[in-house]
């Protein structure tokens, strides 16, 4: 793991352990925090998680580690001297900061698209939805309104569901009555509670749920057939989303990718707005 970014090493340790709700708000929290991990104690960890500090020795026990101390000295001695000591003589404003954390939020992205094979199988899953129901709310709704803008012209029925209320499960009725096969959502903190409630809703109607979320132990997990993370930025007052919004555009790729007449429906779409005076040169 010593060759991966701190949050690639933490996501590498939690995977294939069955965690409780509360194990996996530690563990998110862990990963948005993955520099200052190593150093964070049970009970700073307990506070930056809103949970009790013995919630975080089960959680470290949930691990396999004897205690809280024990996980801590392991993930100090896998974290590498070398970046340590890079950044130790620098200072960042709290800019510069936010900015770092997003490089290194889409370092890890890349290191995680090595293999392909997941964004590939959502590809294909995700072309062949006709139509394809495209579900981001509140935070998450900018994510889905431009996931759906770039899809709709290569994709021949794309349905955004970007708002709330009593009609979000009609509307999921309705493209699942259509044909339907799958459903993309992103899902981004704080993750709205009918967020939850209609992905639990489309896995009972048969939808096939792909989901980007912010991490891999998101409340949106249990309800995703294929969930793909891309952790966010949160040292401003809102939170970053590069990265989400990355892991978007490389899932419209796979897409394309599936659809055989993508190209010529884009080519077909730059001529007709040519002929419209659509766009200035």
């Amino acid at each position: 793991m010593s060759g991966s970014s701190p949050a690639a090493r933490l996501q590498q340790l939690f995977e294939g352990h069955r965690l409780t709700p509360t194990q996996r708000r530690i563990a998110h929290c862990m990963v948005r925090r993955a520099a200052d991990a190593p150093f964070l104690s049970s009970v700073e960890l307990a506070e930056l998680a809103g949970v009790s500090q013995p919630s975080v020795t089960r959680f470290a026990v949930a691990l396999g580690f004897d205690g809280y101390p024990a996980l801590r000295r392991h993930l100090r001695e896998v974290a590498p001297a070398d970046a340590e000591q890079e950044d130790a003589g620098e200072t960042y404003n709290e800019y510069q900061q936010a900015v770092r954390a997003e490089i290194e939020n889409l370092q890890h992205l890349s290191e995680m698209l090595a293999d392909p094979g997941p964004v590939e199988r959502a590809g294909r899953l995700l072309a062949g939805s006709r139509p394809l129901p495209v579900l981001g709310l509140r935070a998450a709704s900018s994510q889905a309104r431009g996931f759906g803008y770039f899809a709709a012209k290569v994709h021949p029925d794309v349905r955004v569901l970007d708002e709330g209320g009593s009609m979000l499960l009609d509307r999921i009725d309705s493209a699942r009555r259509a044909g339907a096969t799958a459903l993309m959502c992103f899902a981004l903190p704080r993750h709205p509670k009918e967020c939850v409630e209609a992905l639990a809703y489309a896995g009972t109607q048969g939808l096939t749920v792909v989901t980007v979320a912010d991490s891999a132990f998101a409340p949106v997990a249990k309800h995703s057939d294929l969930l793909l993370p891309a952790a966010i930025g949160s040292g401003l007052s809102f939170d970053t989303v590069c990265a989400p919004m990355l892991l978007g555009r490389v899932l419209l790729e796979a897409m394309c990718d599936e659809l055989p007449d993508a190209q010529a429906r884009l080519e077909e779409f730059d001529v007709r707005a040519a002929a419209r005076g659509l766009f200035v040169e």
